[in-house]
């Protein structure tokens, strides 16, 4: 299957954040950005990252259901946005609790997969395979469901990188 992602847009600058002047948006670095005509200044949008987690029990795999948009009602992989500062796989695994109630141990790398899919969403992901360590299955954060699937009899999903990771 072929993954096709949108491109992210750059954040509409319109003052230098060092020395509050108004900037101007030339071509720089093979892109138009927002550039300080005073001190120089060059924006550059930084990558939002996201990491996700596979956990498999049993031949079947955890997913939860999206309670918000987008994709309000579709299923994917516990996941959500790296902080700054935070080891992605701890990120992986602080989304799992947030949104199964799971602690779960990360155990290694299953692929990174790049592309932003929608205008609020990460240029960047991170899936983590991981196993459950303790906690009590319940829905929570910006998940309304959370429930264990065989691979055969997976519910509509969300999101491309989902997709990828489960369905090859």
């Amino acid at each position: 299957m072929e993954v096709s992602f949108i491109m992210a847009k750059d954040i509409h600058i319109k003052f230098c954040p060092r020395c509050a002047s108004e900037v101007v948006h030339v071509d720089k670095f093979d892109r138009v950005r927002p550039v300080c005509p005073q001190c120089g200044w060059i924006y550059f949008q930084d990558p939002k990252v996201a990491s996700a987690v596979l956990i498999e029990q049993d031949g079947r795999v955890l997913l939860v259901r999206r309670a918000n948009e987008p994709f309000r009602g579709l299923w994917t992989l516990p996941a959500g946005f790296v902080n700054g500062g935070e080891d992605p796989a701890e990120a992986g695994a602080r989304e799992c609790l947030e949104e199964t109630g799971l602690s779960v141990r990360v155990t290694h790398v299953l692929d990174v997969i790049a592309g932003r899919e929608h205008e609020r969403g990460a240029d960047f992901i991170i899936v983590y395979h991981a196993e459950v360590i303790s906690g009590e299955l319940a829905p929570a954060d910006d998940a309304d469901a959370v429930e264990w699937f065989a691979r055969d009899a997976l519910p509509p999903l969300a999101f491309k990188a989902t997709q990828k990771i489960l369905l090859g």
